[in-house]
């Protein structure tokens, strides 16, 4: 197993706000990984043997039916972990955990992490209050999908997934953002018909490009606004900048 570089952890957000000496304990433990798309890093019901930290990817968290329709219940990139099970105390989880985007990350052996979460109070803190953000992105999904529009959706489901990547373009096609929502994809390709006609993206041959971000923002509804107040909330003082910030800063960089 290779020895992670110092420079690696800071490409996530939660690796990177680790104590200095939590850090440098978890360097020799840290297993580079390329993540592709459609990979699954754990089933319904298994065990995890790993928690997985991206930095250039995004992982989708999805709820399977007995009929094998699945419908996304919330997203991880570089902001995050994959893997909360691990640490609440359950070893399992009901939802099942697909590369959404393909790029790297790298992960770290459940062992090690249950280790760290009950041997350090700044651990134990920081991995909570992640939760906790999670949690809220999960429970706001279900409002959304419940209540909202498709169109509304759509827009969520982008401004979310723009946020847990570095850029304004992601690689997806029609037929697996269907599959993330629940729905049936023609009503994503009239969706997406709509905003491209709005001047808010571009979209041609599975890759969407965000042309407005504030426009999108505008366009969607609350519940977007809801997560990303909440993730600000609880993480700014561990992460050092809201996403806000993080945004202003892109913009200033010509990323959007």
């Amino acid at each position: 197993m290779k020895t992670v570089s110092l420079s690696a952890p800071a490409q996530n957000l939660l690796v990177h706000a680790l104590p200095q000496a939590v850090l440098q304990r978890w360097l020799p433990l840290l297993e580079p990984v390329e993540l592709v798309l459609g990979q699954v890093l754990y089933e319904s019901g298994g065990k995890l043997s790993h928690v997985y930290f991206p930095t250039s990817s995004i992982v989708s968290l999805l709820y399977v039916t007995e009929l094998g329709a699945s419908a996304e219940i919330a997203v991880v990139g570089y902001e995050g972990i994959v893997g909360i099970a691990l640490f609440m105390g359950g070893q399992t989880t009901p939802s099942r955990a697909v590369v959404q985007s393909a790029g790297s990350g790298f992960r770290l052996k459940a062992r090690a992490m249950l280790d760290e979460f009950e041997g350090d109070v700044h651990v134990q803190r920081l991995f909570l209050r992640y939760t906790q953000a999670l949690i809220t992105q999960m429970s706001q999904t279900a409002v959304c999908n419940r209540h909202h529009t498709l169109d509304q959706q759509l827009c969520r489901w982008l401004l979310l997934s723009l946020d847990r990547l570095r850029g304004s373009e992601l690689e997806m096609t029609q037929e697996l953002i269907a599959n993330m929502l629940g729905v049936r994809r023609e009503g994503v390709t009239q969706a997406a018909l709509n905003l491209q006609k709005a001047g808010l993206i571009k979209y041609s041959r599975g890759h969407i490009s965000v042309l407005d971000r504030p426009g999108l923002e505008r366009r969607s509804c609350e519940c977007y606004g809801v997560v990303k107040k909440e993730y600000d909330r609880l993480l700014q003082e561990h992460f050092g900048e809201t996403s806000e910030h993080s945004h202003q800063r892109r913009s200033a960089s010509g990323l959007y």
